[in-house]
């Protein structure tokens, strides 16, 4: 059985996901530190960066499609408020496999500590916005 998600709820929550990282990663919100922690400097963040915005809006329409389709099972599963477990579940997905596997990575790629906390809340705000955005339009998109 495949979970009923709302498509324009998914479609919305993808872009979503690029308005937060077009604001979070601006230079004059967390842009600076990033660069720095990264070892970007301007002349190498010059270029097309095409490339990485296809990609990133693929894994964010994928992101949102596996949220909606979570939200719904677990809907199916405790019945209640759509909104309130919609959000759950976003948070639940976010600190089982993005937090903790992010972590991971980062401990071995010795990042600095405050790059992962700047990159994990970066997720964690894009997953619950998405996830507010999905548990807003409901299931069904009839």
């Amino acid at each position: 059985m495949v979970p009923e998600i709302n498509i324009w709820a998914v479609l919305l929550a993808t872009a979503s996901s690029m308005v937060v990282g077009l604001i979070w990663y601006t230079r004059a919100v967390f842009g600076r530190y990033w660069m720095k922690a990264v070892g970007h400097t301007q002349e190498s963040m010059k270029g097309s960066g095409t490339g990485a915005i296809i990609i990133t809006v693929i894994v964010s329409f994928v992101t949102a499609s596996v949220l909606a389709g979570a939200a719904a099972i677990a809907q199916n599963f405790y019945g209640g408020n759509f909104l309130f477990n919609t959000l759950l579940t976003g948070l639940i997905l976010w600190v089982g496999f993005t937090a903790a596997r992010m972590v991971t990575h980062d401990a071995f790629d010795r990042r600095p500590a405050g790059l992962t906390v700047l990159n994990l809340a970066h997720e964690l705000v894009t997953i619950l916005l998405m996830a507010l955005i999905i548990g807003l339009f409901g299931i069904s998109a009839l």
